[in-house]
């Protein structure tokens, strides 16, 4: 270092960053990402404000409201921010929850009990990161107005006249120079935001209107959510697509402890553990000690009323954990005071007391229906004791997949051919449907980072079959062998240990047509339901093969919808000529490789989940037994839809 820039670095070099400022400069430190994600987490934080206020039982009504130029109008019935002169700040008390980081009545215990919210960073953070906002307070017979640039107070708040009406009403228009990517709300993303939100606080009416889109009727896109029974709804919900095989739905709902705990729960014939967790309205991904105080709760009271009841007798193995979540479907939501949360995106509760106070109100809850109920309790544990003895068989068939991965020596699947390079996160395999296509794919691949892993047709459809079914199936054995993954210990037999992953990129390389569209829907099921690590890391893409080949004399190009087809024909002319890809394999090696390999030109969709809860739903409803939603769904979602009566 030169000795100029030695003096040069003092104590004018230090940057003593506002709170304010520093959203701006790392808003992913508060919000989690600047993407999609991020954007509509502004849109959380604000009615989070909202729903404070009517866990309080201020508030009844939220109004959310996607404008024309993608603001966002959060509108509630509450008891209005306080507008008065904040005595330490020298400023309007509505001043300072929207430019001071960490300043919100639900710092203080005497306005929130609980309060819902990740970071806690609240509107000041989404005043941050907007390039305008407007907060309006309808306070005391009165009317306050507030607006800001990129967090900073335009004007004092100034009062505009009279109302009758109480309540906060905040419009957010997101900066476009944080977020980069996109500014455009997702309709769908905040539906089953407020759906999920409406269940977890019954009685709250939540409005969504989308003022950008309107319906057949020519009234913009309006849903309603309200629940009156809470979980017990939701649940009924989540299981909508699969059938229930006892007569109603378990639930509770108390306080234990001093935290109150509602649960809700229901088995059905699905071979499929579904438990969602959510810790003052935050869905815990991860877990933590809530969902550990159920497990146990459960597991303890079922393996006594089994063992008591003798249908165990004959049974020549063990039942594990496992066996008693096998066909289940529940939701635990519980209000903390002051929340501790861990792990990789700071969503698995940690807070130690919470797991006592749920083992004890799930097997007060279990307890008290199992003995009102014999016959679904029969039914239940009938259930468990099919699960235990596929349990038994897959462990067998699990054991058989791990001798043939890379790990135990095996080798690799006598179809994959492999890249020669070792590194994985340089490495992508494409998992290809059918020879033909594997065989154009191979000869148009870069063989140093790319591995081909052909699939004979349709796999397994893995949401109708029992464990054992799916680790035999020949297809998905060559994925875990191919993947390089190790599967299944005694706690959790489909868990996943990816130290021996051999690619950072698995792509689904399927026809841009119906058979490759299951195809692909068939694959990302399995993805779901046995290795969700790999999606949640960001590991698994889908190939965009394109649709269509426009020719007129030297001249060629692709398109990947019958619009930018339209555009082409026009473009060039009289005399283009049209090629309907119908598949992979009609495509050369050449053609396969600029459209939809060659990293410099192609497109690749990175499969994320936005909700556990909703994908669930989803995989549930698109491959399980139940038509009627899956109909439902398809005409509401397909652009061209032919749908048998």
């Amino acid at each position: 270092m030169s000795e100029e820039n030695k003096k040069a670095y003092g104590a004018d070099s230090i940057q003593a960053l506002e709170g304010m400022e520093h959203v701006r400069m790392r808003p992913s430190m508060y919000i989690g990402d600047v993407g999609v994600r991020g954007l509509h987490h502004l849109v959380y934080e604000v009615v989070d404000n909202s729903i404070d206020e009517a866990m309080g039982g201020h508030c009844n009504n939220i109004f959310v409201t996607i404008n024309e130029n993608n603001s966002v109008t959060v509108l509630d019935d509450g008891r209005g921010i306080p507008v008065d002169m904040h005595k330490k700040e020298g400023v309007s008390a509505l001043q300072v929850v929207m430019t001071k980081i960490g300043a919100g009545g639900k710092f203080d215990k005497d306005s929130y009990k609980v309060s819902g919210g990740l970071h806690g960073v609240g509107v000041s953070c989404v005043n941050a990161l907007s390039g305008h906002l407007k907060a309006t307070v309808f306070r005391e017979g009165k009317v306050y107005e507030q607006e800001y640039e990129k967090g900073k107070a335009m004007y004092p708040v100034r009062e505009i006249g009279t109302t009758d009406n109480r309540g906060t009403e905040v419009t957010f228009l997101p900066d476009e120079t944080i977020f980069q990517q996109t500014i455009e709300f997702n309709y769908e993303t905040l539906v089953s935001r407020m759906r999920e939100l409406s269940y977890l606080n019954k009685g709250i009416h939540i409005t969504l209107t989308d003022r950008r889109n309107k319906d057949d009727k020519g009234e913009f896109v309006t849903e309603h959510f309200h629940s009156e029974e809470g979980l017990k709804e939701y649940i009924r919900f989540l299981d909508s697509t699969r059938v229930a095989i006892i007569d109603d739905i378990i639930s509770m709902e108390g306080e234990k402890s001093g935290i109150p705990v509602e649960v809700a729960m229901v088995y059905n014939d699905s071979y499929s553990e579904n438990l969602f967790s959510y810790v003052n309205n935050i869905n815990t991904h991860e877990g933590g000690t809530h969902l550990a105080g159920f497990r146990r709760g459960l597991t303890t009271t079922l393996k006594k009323y089994a063992d008591n009841s003798g249908l165990l007798d004959k049974l020549k193995f063990d039942i594990s954990g496992d066996d008693f979540r096998e066909g289940l479907t529940a939701i635990i939501s519980v209000k903390v005071a002051e929340p501790q949360f861990e792990g990789q995106t700071k969503t698995k509760l940690g807070n130690r007391e919470v797991t006592a106070a749920v083992s004890q109100a799930v097997s007060q809850m279990l307890e008290d229906y199992l003995e009102e109920h014999p016959n679904d309790a029969r039914t239940i544990v009938q259930k468990v004791i099919l699960a235990a003895t596929a349990r038994h068989a897959a462990r067998k068939a699990r054991e058989m997949v791990q001798r043939k991965t890379v790990m135990s020596g095996g080798g690799l699947p006598g179809k994959l051919s492999d890249c020669s390079e070792t590194d994985p996160t340089m490495c992508e395999v494409f998992l290809v449907e059918g020879d033909s296509a594997g065989g154009t794919a191979k000869q148009g691949r870069d063989r140093n980072f790319q591995a081909i892993l052909p699939l004979r047709g349709k796999i397994l459809n893995v949401e109708k079959a029992m464990q054992h079914k799916v680790f035999e199936n020949e297809e998905i054995r060559n994925i875990y062998t191919a993947l390089g993954v190790t599967i299944g210990t005694e706690e959790d037999s489909k868990a996943l240990n990816l130290d021996k992953l051999r690619y950072h990129k698995v792509v689904i390389m399927c026809d841009a047509d119906i058979d490759g569209s299951h195809i692909a829907t068939l694959i990302l099921t399995f993805f779901f339901r046995y290795m969700r690590e790999l999606v949640e890391q960001g590991y698994i893409y889908i190939a965009t093969p394109p649709l269509y080949l426009v020719k007129k004399g030297a001249k060629k190009q692709y398109a990947w919808s019958d619009k930018e087809r339209d555009a082409i024909v026009e473009q060039m002319g009289t005399g283009a000529g049209i090629q309907r890809y119908k598949g992979l394999g009609e495509m050369n090696a050449d053609q396969l490789w600029d459209t939809t390999m060659n990293p410099e030109f192609r497109t690749l969709r990175q499969v994320t989940i936005d909700s556990n809860v909703e994908a669930d739903r989803i995989f549930s409803m698109l491959m399980g037994d139940e038509v009627p939603p899956r109909r439902e769904f398809i005409e509401k979602n397909a652009i061209y839809a032919k749908i048998d009566a």
